[in-house]
């Protein structure tokens, strides 16, 4: 006990499951069990009415499903009225042919020699039938129907003795004793296992020889009623135990612990540790193998009620290494112990699970800002663009050469000007649209680079953070390459008419006017 402390845990207490101090669950009154853990099925056929010869047909069959006492029965009354009647027989044919009269007399030839009377007649027989053949009793030639009834016997008695002994072998051989030799706990838990809740039961094998192709199923009875309102008493539902998997294929040289894994497909996933004591069902366990030494199938049954079904345990290990081999301590087959466990159902914890969690909602200024931050990406080329559409529209064909010249020969400087300035400044603008009238006239103009910055210190200029659309860039690169190139002063340009040529200085109207 101390070692078992030591490797799972001062919390853990080792429950035996023995029927003398046996771990038990809420009192409830006793109900009638399916199957019970011998196997045997409570199920009895009544009412069968002209069904009944059905059972002599397979007259076989049927003698090997009675109980040993009906088949001795049977096979006692088979032979001794067998012997009686084949006896009958023989002092019938010595009566009427008158060998009971002459039984002493030397010069009377008789059917069967030395038969006076009905037990010798019987002795006869069972010399006959046994093929013991002393040689005192013995059918003369001059018997022809002492002949016919003797291959008559013969071939009776071989018929008789190839049924009952035949009946008698095979319920012998039969495989159920077998299924003495198989084992399943007394008890099912509920425990996880892998992260997953799952129920466990343990089978063992008694026996050193194997059990071929070992397979096992779980059903599930309880009785159920559907939407349309019919009443399904003891409705039978499969449990998996590993189908898809092959873990139902079984290697039984050792105990070992089958699981159900309950998942929203199984008939537990809204079982929990307080509904498991309002529940009625039974778990039907069916294990199914080949007999190694007679080839024969063998089935070993049983089945857990609700109340043996013990949620919070797991089940103790009988596996132990001994010097050159393992050993296996069944005297631990049945018992568990406890561990933690959640007492609320799958179902449960996946409802949980599945509500949102709060940090996880994002929130209306994170949205924003990362909205904002993904608007102020933009390229340079946004200049191009702007430049192009400026110079395609009706405004800019009718500008004088003198100022596009200007504007194309400060193109290039003034694109690498913007890069710089935004590279200094990421989060403020980057497109020649975004910059004040001044600054575009003094990127555009041959001056050192150290009075430029003198000159934007005066000005103090101030980069609005970038949020324009593309037709807010092609409005205020059409207003950069309408405004006149020496005027640098802070007021805007007046509007005089509709047209862009009213707009511009008296000094480029008249040289518009004169070219």
């Amino acid at each position: 006990m101390a070692a078992l402390r030591r490797k799972f845990g001062e919390d853990y207490q080792v429950v035996n499951t023995n029927r003398a101090t046996t771990f038990s669950a809420p009192a409830k009154k006793k109900r009638q069990r399916f199957v019970d853990k011998n196997g045997r099925c409570n199920v009895q056929h009544g009412n069968l009415g002209g069904e009944t010869s059905r059972y002599l047909s397979d007259l076989f069959t049927t003698l090997v499903d009675l109980k040993w006492r009906w088949n001795m029965l049977i096979f006692i009354l088979t032979y001794t009225i067998a012997w009686l009647v084949m006896a009958s027989m023989w002092w019938i044919i010595a009566y009427i042919r008158g060998d009971l009269n002459h039984g002493h007399d030397s010069t009377y030839t008789p059917c069967v020699a030395n038969v006076y009377n009905f037990p010798s007649a019987f002795l006869f027989f069972i010399e006959t039938e046994a093929t013991i053949g002393y040689g005192y009793r013995y059918i003369t030639e001059k018997c022809p129907e002492g002949i016919i009834l003797f291959l008559f016997q013969s071939l009776m008695g071989s018929i008789v003795d190839a049924f009952l002994i035949g009946c008698m072998f095979i319920k012998m051989s039969q495989p159920k004793k077998r299924a003495e030799t198989l084992m399943f706990s007394q008890d099912a838990v509920i425990s996880q296992r892998d992260g997953k809740l799952c129920l466990m039961f343990r089978v063992g094998n008694l026996r050193n020889s194997h059990m071929v192709s070992a397979q096992i199923r779980c059903k599930l009875i309880k009785s159920r009623q559907t939407p349309e309102g019919e009443f399904l008493p003891l409705d039978q539902c499969e449990l998996d135990v590993g189908f898809g998997t092959g873990a139902d294929q079984l290697f039984l040289v050792s105990p070992l612990t089958i699981c159900h894994e309950i998942n929203p497909k199984s008939p537990f996933f809204d079982l929990s540790q307080r509904s498991l004591m309002n529940e009625e069902f039974e778990i039907v366990v069916i294990l199914e193998g080949i007999v190694e030494t007679t080839g024969m199938t063998c089935q070993a049954r049983t089945s857990y009620t609700e109340d043996e079904v013990l949620w919070g345990h797991r089940f103790l290990p009988v596996m132990s290494l001994e010097e050159g081999f393992f050993r296996v301590d069944y005297s631990q087959f049945h018992n568990t112990f406890e561990v933690p466990t959640p007492a609320y159902s799958v179902k449960e914890h996946e409802e949980k699970n599945s509500l949102p969690s709060p940090q996880s909602t994002p929130t209306p200024a994170l949205t924003e800002s990362q909205g904002a931050r993904r608007g102020r990406v933009f390229s340079v080329d946004c200049i191009n663009t702007a430049e192009e559409r400026a110079r395609q529209g009706g405004a800019g064909g009718r500008l004088p050469s003198k100022l596009q010249r200007m504007s194309s020969s400060g193109k290039e400087d003034l694109q690498r000007k913007v890069l710089m300035l935004s590279s200094q400044h990421p989060e403020k603008a980057c497109s020649t649209g975004d910059l004040p009238l001044k600054l575009q006239r003094l990127s555009s103009s041959p001056v050192p680079e150290a009075e430029t910055r003198l000159q934007l210190k005066s000005l103090k200029v101030g980069f609005e953070p970038m949020t324009q659309s593309t037709g807010d860039l092609y409005q205020q690169s059409l207003q950069t390459t309408l405004s006149p190139a020496p005027v640098l002063t802070h007021s805007p340009l007046p509007s005089a008419g509709g047209r862009p040529e009213d707009n511009l200085p008296a000094k480029l109207r008249k040289m518009n006017a004169d070219r």
